[in-house]
């Protein structure tokens, strides 16, 4: 049925940690072309100017803390377990 198809690509693509930019978009941009063979994808080097805007530097984050007021550190990790995404913070 088609509406399992479409959960079991979003459980696919899930996971894929992605931003405005980057290899995660990359891939999920490659996982949509599986379906869409006539995609086309174009790239633009970073600091074109597009309009108001500037295309980014790509980044991704991998780890990332917080730091509380009394400097103690919150670590917040990233798992992916089976298709899903769950970011914890390890106090």
């Amino acid at each position: 049925m088609l509406g399992n198809e479409i959960y079991q690509f979003a459980r696919e693509l899930f996971p894929i940690n992605r931003s405005i930019t980057g290899d995660g978009v990359r891939k999920t941009l490659q996982k949509i072309s599986e379906h869409l063979p006539k995609l086309q994808v174009k790239s633009v080097p970073t600091g074109t100017k597009v309009f108001d805007w500037t295309v980014p530097k790509e980044w991704s984050v991998n780890e990332a803390y917080i730091i509380t007021p009394k400097l103690n550190y919150l670590f917040i990790q990233f798992f992916c377990f089976i298709c899903a995404f769950f970011p914890t913070i390890v106090i």
